[in-house]
């Protein structure tokens, strides 16, 4: 289902993706890391991070998921780490582990959880990451108690935030990604509580020129995932921009996209805000528990939120007309169409299961998948690092 001509087109005209390590990094490029020279400083005795977890205790245990568990340590210098240990079951080799390692120290933002080292030993396969002792956006988010520490202003910090890392990926960094599986527990909060996409084990690299691909591996989290991936397995940046507005809209909510503990109009979040939106009433989505907002900074949000959701995947902005609209003080957004309502569980075959956190703890998500699909490992790191919601920048699948 190609989509018709996009009336965001204007906004791609004199982009370029950056050379490694530039553009919307804001300084946080590849750096040191990122050079063919430096990059073996990152691989970590096995005795090292056994030494940093206890031996992988069960009382530094953050979470299980699929592809194994995630355990926090401290290093000797006292730094908090979170290591995830693939599974022994895993199919892929060392080589193509190290291969991808490489090209994960390409991917670096400031908005991007960052790779602090692997460690492949032993049979073994680990992936270090920092420590983020806030965990979450949905374990705040989504607390009544806890959530008052995100007033709008840091609501608003961390939609910007997100917004740029996604930029980041589609348009700037070496290479195109797609991470597939944008929500509030694979996006984790560093002391400041500035947001850092997490959780790549699910993204997809995509060519240079490349616009789409259609795919019978299909990886998300209900009611996150565009209904044409969902439904067709069609995937593209547009996918990614779909999931963000769901999250746009919870973070505006304070709610989660779908609850069923809400009468029947509230239970789906998108619908709602649509018919609210229709009324002229769209404001009243936002947080009861929420103070002293702007509401016109609210206003746009939630008409970026539909935006970003709607029916026709062209009709979609990217994430660079996004991040205009939310750093523009002038910028006028369009009335949003009919947003995709239907369709966003799919024709898949879903299975239950618990992904989890390194530094924000297991939550219980679905995930999708083909029954040709379903019984074979994944192939790569990237989809290994899926179901283990840790943090890093290369897909995950849902919790």
């Amino acid at each position: 289902m190609p989509p018709a001509a996009a009336p965001w087109s204007w906004a791609c005209c004199g982009r370029r993706r950056k050379s490694a390590g530039g553009g919307a990094g804001d300084g946080d490029g590849a750096g040191a890391s990122g050079r063919e020279g430096d990059q073996w400083t990152l691989f970590i005795d096995l005795p090292v991070l056994e030494a940093a977890t206890a031996g992988f205790s069960d009382g530094n245990l953050l979470g299980r998921g699929g592809f194994g568990p995630v355990y926090k340590g401290v290093m000797e210098g006292g730094q908090e780490i979170a290591v995830k240990r693939l599974s022994l079951e895993s199919r892929q080799g060392v080589r193509e582990f190290l291969n991808e390692v490489r090209l994960l120290l390409k991917v670096q933002h400031r908005n991007l959880v960052s790779l602090l080292g692997c460690c492949a030993a032993a049979g073994q396969k680990m992936l270090v990451y920092p420590y983020f002792p806030n965990g979450s956006l949905d374990h705040i988010l989504f607390d009544r108690e806890k959530r008052v520490q995100l007033d709008w202003p840091k609501r608003y910090q961390i939609i910007l935030g997100l917004a740029r890392g996604l930029l980041y990926l589609h348009e700037e960094s070496p290479v195109k990604i797609i991470h597939r599986d944008i929500k509030a527990s694979n996006v984790l909060l560093d002391e400041k509580l500035n947001p850092k996409i997490s959780d790549f084990g699910m993204a997809r690299l995509f060519l240079e020129d490349a616009t789409h691909v259609n795919t019978f591996r299909i990886s998300g989290t209900y009611g996150y995932m565009a209904p044409e991936y969902a439904m067709n397995g069609y995937l593209s940046t547009k996918t990614d921009v779909f999931s963000f507005g769901m999250l746009v809209l919870e973070i505006v909510s304070g709610r989660k996209n779908i609850d069923r503990h809400l009468g029947d109009e509230k239970v789906d979040l998108l619908n709602y805000t649509w018919k609210l939106s229709e009324e002229g009433r769209s404001l009243e989505i936002v947080d009861p528990g929420l103070s002293g907002w702007d509401a016109g900074e609210v206003a746009m949000c939630v008409q970026l939120g539909l935006l970003c959701c709607q029916a026709v995947v062209s009709d979609r902005p990217d994430m660079y007309s996004v991040h205009l609209m939310l750093s523009s003080d002038s910028f006028t957004l369009p009335k949003p169409g009919k947003p995709a309502v239907h369709g966003r569980v799919g024709r898949w075959k879903s299975t239950a299961g618990s992904a989890s956190s390194s530094a924000s703890g297991a939550n219980t998500n679905s995930t999708f998948a083909t029954d040709t699909t379903k019984a074979s490992t994944l192939g790569n790191i990237a989809e290994d690092e899926s179901r283990n919601s840790i943090s890093i920048s290369f897909t995950t699948e849902g919790r």
